[in-house]
């Protein structure tokens, strides 16, 4: 509640609550808008000498908080750090608080940029803050706040140790200041946060400061999606169960009438997007375009907008469907105001790489006020889509949700397309947690009376699922912390290992584990009480019917383990027939989206198993996986392929499927895969089935066989079964969670004392080195260092090398037969790679899984940009997109630091600081804003 809707009394009562905290009466003397109450009541927690946890909205103001803690450190003569989960975020913080405070009083350090960081405001990476702390830099000194920007990004499953990391670190004399996302377990949170920092108050905000509203766009249509009662609009959710649009349950049953219409009469199915579809009471429906999308918005007064499309190749093709349908969203004036900004934010852009980086469409787009958002960007285009969405220049932008990680774009309206995402492993809907992040978006402070959450009509949608993602409020934070090689290393050193050991079951992970287990304990009680009352159910007068329901058990898992073996040996078999395919082998796929004729471009045969890259008949290029292959397959023919042939060339792939249309028009159809057992399979079907029968008869001996109720008896042995298993696993589940975390450390300890870096609680000259090397693959980089594998590169060769620690590519099929330079390169990236192997076996040995598989898909690149080609070469000959190239780049920048830190005097040293000098130049050097 604003004071302005205050009662005289509650003034009153408000003046004397100021009196006693005068530097927060100052501070908001500061700003022209009253202060919420919750942000009143976090800034007097705050003043009185407590942390805080302060959970809200998206949008609500949270970061008023914050600066009130810089605003009371300036006032006590101390140092503020402000710290961000991502790049971007730390540099639209400075620049935020340079406006309010002027550049000599703030800093910047993020790794890539280091401003004035002995300013008394600093803002920072958390990473960068932890190794401040594990160095004990200098930079601590005369510290009085922390303020955490995003702090529920701990649950980040790469990431997420660091905060829990700096949180357990931070000095006694320090206040934490926490700003959060709302989630369902704040509380758990700040009582963890209290266990561990001392007093710290929890202030949690459920109302949002802009009314959000929810609906569905069908066709051309905006419905609502609830019907009119139980909205609350202020706290952006409403209450679960309540009721959906009686008009979009109507378009719903239409729907699954037609599909039930269309499955009988037209099995090819319905049109492509953007087509009508008809619907079973003769009525239309239709799947919006983009562009209608973006009309229908405009007409309805509802932009500026975001866009959420879960997929970079999405939202560029929007940008492009927009552009093509003719649509221009801005004015005269406001064209020549972006195509300024963006000509002078982008002036330090080498002239000769603008093309490969597609300035001219990117600043078409942008001019008639519509941009794409997403990681495969260029830092500074991205910098120019956030600013000039920011002024409202920029009407529409078409994001990936990795814009919903703070940055501070908020729209009139969001729009989700999908309900599902691609999530590394496979299309899942997304969580409510996900959804209330999104839509969070919509309505800007000050600026709208109302925000709008639209979701749109896609075929066979159920509102009352949309319905329970919008009503679902909140998500829980779920710690995703593990001790580190890096972080074992560094512990030890300034604890102790005991110390150490204590230390980290104190972490948020400990916390939670802690008391999961008191509830799981609980359902394994009450899961042994109902066991009894089973087995009691279950007892038979003839003989034991447990013993006689564990046969028909036995009977049921071998006919199991025979089924999967079987299908095992056909799996064996689709892959036999795959590793025997060459490039321009005809082959038919059997199943699957892309079944028919198809011919082999790269059999993409590796140790995890075959992903032939093939053309198919309808002219798709795609890498096919096992699940296409539930048979064998057989060459039928062959056809020549070009040697340039570049499946990323419409073009060529027409002229290739068509030619395949030629070969196979008459060419008869395999026959069904046949399968001719083996011996060893033979003889194990065989065994099996002597099994069976053997246990049949034992069952049908069983005195318990002749009982009149026997089914009723079995019904509750299979409850006893069921249950005890569920129960085996709860058990398992209570022994693992208890003192986890320091279990954890223990082994990582183990593996460290393995190779000699540990020795009790003494760091050993060769753990000195992985002290400095914060990456993924710390060990492997570590034990490179020790055995001198990189000794003798020069700067080009070992920028290669060094790739392969960082670069991880977004899906396996990227990975494929990477280009890697030869000689010296090629035989090093041999010697680590076969390192890691060593360090794999080693961690399975002691029960862990940290280090993943140097990847080589970057080797190429990372060479000859330090051998000085051209950007338009290198991106031309590979995939990644330049917003990727610079990002990886900036990561391999920082793992040449960080092995030049490690290194000691030596030639590595020295060479480490040349591959920065070669690759901190044309569009790596001016990109300033890479995100993680």
């Amino acid at each position: 509640m604003s004071t302005d809707e205050l009662s005289p009394s509650e003034r009153y009562a408000s003046y004397r609550e100021n009196r006693g905290h005068p530097v927060l009466k100052d501070f908001q003397a500061l700003h022209e808008f009253p202060l919420d109450d919750f942000q009143l009541r976090a800034c007097r927690e705050i003043e009185d000498g407590r942390g805080v946890l302060v959970a809200a909205p998206t949008g609500s103001g949270k970061t008023i908080v914050g600066e009130f803690a810089i605003h009371l450190a300036l006032q006590g003569g101390r140092k503020a750090f402000y710290t961000t989960p991502i790049k971007a975020l730390s540099n639209q913080k400075y620049q935020d608080l340079v406006a309010r405070y002027g550049a000599d009083q703030v800093g910047l350090l993020t790794g890539d940029n280091t401003v004035n960081g002995e300013a008394p405001i600093v803002v920072m990476t958390t990473e960068v803050l932890r190794n401040m702390l594990y160095a004990g830099s200098r930079t601590l000194v005369g510290l009085g706040f922390v303020i955490m920007d995003e702090v529920h990004y701990l649950a980040d499953r790469s990431r997420g140790a660091v905060w829990e990391e700096v949180i357990i670190h931070l000095p006694e004399s320090v206040t934490l200041v926490s700003l959060s996302a709302t989630v369902s377990n704040a509380e758990e949170f700040g009582e963890w946060l209290a266990t561990v920092r001392g007093e710290t108050a929890t202030i949690l905000e459920e109302r949002r400061p802009v009314p959000l509203y929810q609906h569905v766009m069908v066709g051309r249509r905006l419905l609502d999606l609830f019907a009119d009662s139980d909205v609350d609009a202020a706290a952006g959710f409403v209450k679960e169960g309540a009721p959906v649009n009686n008009e979009l349950m109507k378009v719903a049953r239409d729907d699954w009438a037609a599909s039930k219409l269309k499955d009988r009469r037209s099995p090819r199915g319905a049109k492509g997007r953007g087509g009508p579809r008809q619907v079973g009471n003769g009525r239309r429906v239709w799947i919006p375009s983009r562009a209608d999308v973006v009309e229908r918005l405009d007409r309805e007064g509802l932009l500026p907008a975001i866009v959420f499309i879960f997929s970079r190749v999405g939202c560029d093709a929007a940008v492009t469907q927009a552009l093509n349908a003719g649509i221009r969203l801005t004015s005269a004036e406001e064209r020549d105001t972006i195509f300024a900004y963006v000509e002078a934010a982008c002036r330090h852009l080498p002239e000769e790489d603008l093309h490969v980086l597609g300035y001219h469409d990117f600043l078409d787009g942008l001019t008639r006020g519509v941009a794409a958002h997403h990681a495969g960007m260029l830092p500074a285009f991205k910098q120019c889509v956030e600013e000039m969405f920011l002024r409202g220049l920029c009407k529409v932008v078409f994001a990936t949700e990795t814009l919903a990680l703070g940055i501070n774009m908020p729209a009139r309206t969001v729009v989700i397309e999908k309900l599902s995402k691609w999530n590394g492993e496979t299309h899942a809907d997304i969580t409510p947690g996900e959804y209330t992040q999104l839509t969070g978006r919509a309505g800007r402070r000050g600026l709208d009376t109302e925000g709008h959450g639209v979701v749109l009509w896609q075929p066979g949608m159920n509102p009352r699922e949309v319905a329970g993602l919008a009503s679902t409020r909140t998500y829980p934070l779920r710690s995703s912390f593990r001790p580190s090689y890096n972080m074992a290393v560094n512990l030890v050193n300034q604890f102790g290992r005991d110390t150490s050991r204590q230390l980290l079951e104190q972490s948020f992970a400990q916390f939670q584990a802690d008391k999961a287990v008191v509830g799981l304990a609980r359902q394994v009680r009450k899961a042994e009480e109902a066991l009894d009352g089973y087995r009691e159910s279950a007892s038979c007068h003839l003989g034991d019917f447990m013993e006689y329901a564990g046969l028909r058990r036995r009977i049921s898992d071998v006919e199991k383990d025979a089924n999967r073996a079987r299908k095992s040996d056909r799996r064996d078999e689709a892959i036999a027939s795959l590793k025997n395919l060459r490039p321009g082998d005809v082959i038919q796929v059997p199943t699957g989206k892309f079944a028919g004729y198809a011919v082999v471009i790269d059999p993409g045969w590796s140790e995890e198993g075959p992903r032939p890259y093939v053309v198919t008949a309808d002219r798709q290029a795609r890498r096919l996986a096992m699940i296409d292959f539930p048979t064998p397959v057989v060459a039928l023919t062959r056809l020549k392929i070009p040697k340039s042939f570049n499946g990323r060339n419409p073009q060529m792939r027409r002229d290739l499927a068509s030619a395949l249309r030629s070969r196979t028009h008459d060419l008869a159809p395999p026959p069904p895969g046949r399968r001719t057992p083996d011996a060893r399979s033979t003889l194990a079907r065989s065994g099996a089935d002597e099994e069976v029968a053997r246990l049949r008869a034992e069952l049908k001996a069983h005195p318990c066989h002749a009982c009149p109720d026997r089914e009723d008896h079995a019904r509750w042995a299979e409850r006893w079964f069921k249950l005890d298993r569920d129960t085996q696993t709860l058990k398992r589940r209570v022994e693992s969670r208890t003192n986890t975390v320091a279990r954890q450390f223990d082994r990582v300890c183990d593996v460290l004392t393995a190779l000699d870096y540990l020795d009790g609680d003494e760091i050993t000259p060769r753990g000195r080195h992985l002290m400095r090397l914060y990456s993924e693959l710390d060990l492997v980089a570590a034990e490179c260092l020790r055995l001198r594998l990189w000794e003798g590169l020069d700067a080009s060769e070992l920028a290669a090398v060094l790739s392969v620690l960082v670069f991880e590519a977004r899906r396996p099929d990227d990975a494929s037969s990477p280009r890697v330079p030869g000689g010296p390169v090629k035989d090093t990236i041999a010697e680590m790679v076969r390192l890691w192997g060593d360090l794999d076996r080693l961690e399975k040995d002691h029960k862990l899984d940290y280090l993943r598989q140097p990847d080589l898909g970057f080797a190429w690149l990372a060479y000859r940009w330090a051998e000085g080609d051209e950007l338009d070469d290198l991106l031309g000959a590979s995939e990644l997109a330049a917003g990727d190239f610079v990002r990886w780049m900036k990561q391999l920048l920082d793992l040449a630091g960080q092995v030049a830190d490690a290194a000691g005097d030596g030639p590595v040293r020295a060479t480490a600081r040349e591959v920065v000098r070669r690759l901190r130049r044309g569009v790596v050097a001016y990109s300033g804003l890479a995100e993680d």
